[in-house]
């Protein structure tokens, strides 16, 4: 399941690690986040090295829809439910700051950008109310959008709240650019290389996969979530998983269009080089592990695209992961036990293109003793009823998944060889065995996650083991994908 954007040949090449170099910063992930931070500090006259698991834009960024939108679905509704004003005017002026960033970044590199207008539609009459709500919040924290009830769209709506100037692109073309001025200002990223722990004690130093340790005066977490458990925020995320679908498709511009309600359904169009124009289709998201079949859900968008888009030729298909934080503000800032020089950002809600470079505008203003004005509100942000209510919500929701998995393991046995591109969860033994076939390959797995100990569900989509607590992610063969986990799977 490669994506539209990754699916190139140009992808950054990696350095070699700076094992005996004197670092100011060490960035871990080389997503959007990563690369702006490193690029920032770089500029500034950090000496900085990134360091990724897999690849540049391996998970959130290069999997993306790329919106560069302020207008964010129901976003700011949702945050004002539970936050002050002040907190929410914060977050817009921050994502409003990353945003022209990013835009004057991709105008001084030659990265393409288009301009569109962004909507959040009412697909449903029931979900007139949200947009409206959403049309109302925009409003009150100073963006200009304007209501229709009828919204010139090629699929049913019962309108709409719009905020014309906003943008799209490819978000590799962008990586590909920012990771080129990270090694023109000094910096070196390093592909390949998973960080599985770190230490406070004296010069903060993480560890890699193969014992190597590298230290630096600052560590700056960019993994999506923290890979490190020091501040619970595994306790205060949800792992959304959402799914993307690109189609052969002569179409006119587009504005960004997202629905107010479920099931979500994204859309933008995607000029080509070539001067070709893809159609991108979105939505079906779901909590990570919790569905009975995430194949499913890609059917559904597949059935809405011919309905409305006859004549669409599927050429890309895949997914990606965000976390929501409890009250739809990120966390950006130092760890909590981080000894004061590990520091983190987390929490985008699927809206990194502008919320990655504001953390990352956040963060570096931070190291570099020059904190940016809107961080100081949203640093003040409390826990009222309704988050710590989410909060309550989300750790109920793991305990019932761990409990079930637990009853459903004990019921089953574990198969030999399940049917090919399945996987199948049961009792080998003392504990939970997973056994899968792909590409004619059987491999078996202890289907417990080892981060917390969750009982993994299998991903007919994806082919992968996942877990259903906090969202980490493991190949057939039980390799680190993603998440809070940085262990490989026991064997059984």
């Amino acid at each position: 399941m490669t994506s539209l954007w990754l699916d190139r040949p140009d992808l950054p090449e990696t350095d070699t690690l700076p094992v005996d170099e004197e670092l100011h910063d060490l960035v871990i992930g080389a997503g959007l986040t990563g690369l702006t931070t490193a690029l920032l500090l770089a500029r500034a006259g950090c000496r900085v090295a990134v360091v990724e698991a897999r690849h540049v834009g391996a998970l959130a960024t290069g999997n993306t829809t790329a919106k560069l939108s302020l207008l964010q679905g129901t976003k700011l509704s949702t945050i004002l439910q539970k936050q002050s004003h002040q907190v929410a005017q914060a977050y817009v002026d921050g994502n409003l700051e990353g945003q022209q960033w990013l835009v004057r970044f991709c105008a001084d590199h030659d990265v393409p950008v288009q301009a569109r207008d962004a909507i959040t539609y009412a697909a449903e009459i029931h979900q007139v109310d949200a947009a409206r709500s959403e049309h109302d919040a925009a409003r009150s924290l100073g963006l200009d959008v304007q209501w229709h009830d009828d919204l010139d769209l090629p699929f049913p709506n019962h309108g709409g709240t719009v905020l014309p100037g906003q943008y799209q692109f490819d978000p590799v073309d962008v990586l590909t650019a920012l990771a080129s001025q990270v090694r023109e200002h000094g910096g070196t990223i390093h592909e390949g290389h998973r960080v599985v722990s770190a230490s406070k004690t004296g010069r903060p130093t993480v560890r890699l996969d193969d014992g190597t340790e590298l230290s630096a005066d600052d560590i700056v977490l960019a993994t999506g979530t923290p890979i490190l458990d020091r501040g619970f925020y595994f306790a205060k995320l949800e792992p959304l998983r959402s799914y993307a679908l690109a189609f052969d498709f002569a179409t006119t511009p587009l504005p960004m269009s997202l629905s107010a309600g479920q099931p979500s359904r994204s859309i933008r169009d995607v000029p080509r080089g070539d001067g070709t124009t893809k159609l991108m289709i979105g939505g079906n998201g779901h909590t990570v592990g919790r569905t009975d079949s995430e194949a499913r859900h890609v059917d559904e968008l597949r059935e809405w695209t011919a309905k409305y888009f006859a004549g669409a030729v599927e050429t890309h298909v895949w997914s990606a992961q965000d976390y929501q934080s409890h009250d739809g503000i990120p966390y950006v800032g130092k760890l909590p036990r981080g000894g004061g020089h590990i520091h983190v950002a987390t929490g985008f809600d699927k809206w990194g293109m502008t919320n990655a470079v504001a953390a990352a505008r956040n963060l570096t203003s931070s190291l570099l003793g020059e904190p940016v004005s809107w961080s100081k509100p949203m640093s003040r942000r409390i826990t009222r009823p309704q988050g710590a209510a989410k909060i309550a919500e989300l750790n109920l929701g793991v305990g019932v998944e761990l409990a079930k998995g637990i009853v459903q393991a004990e019921l089953q046995t574990a198969p030999e060889s399940p049917p090919e591109g399945s996987g199948e969860v049961g009792r080998d033994g003392v504990l939970p065995t997973g056994v899968s076939t792909v590409d004619g390959r059987t491999c078996a797995v202890r289907a417990v996650c080892t981060h917390l100990g969750g009982i993994l569900s299998w991903n007919d989509q994806e082919k992968s083991w996942d877990c259903p607590l906090h969202g980490s992610r493991f190949t057939p063969e039980g390799e680190v994908l993603e998440g809070p986990a940085t262990r490989t799977l026991h064997r059984p």
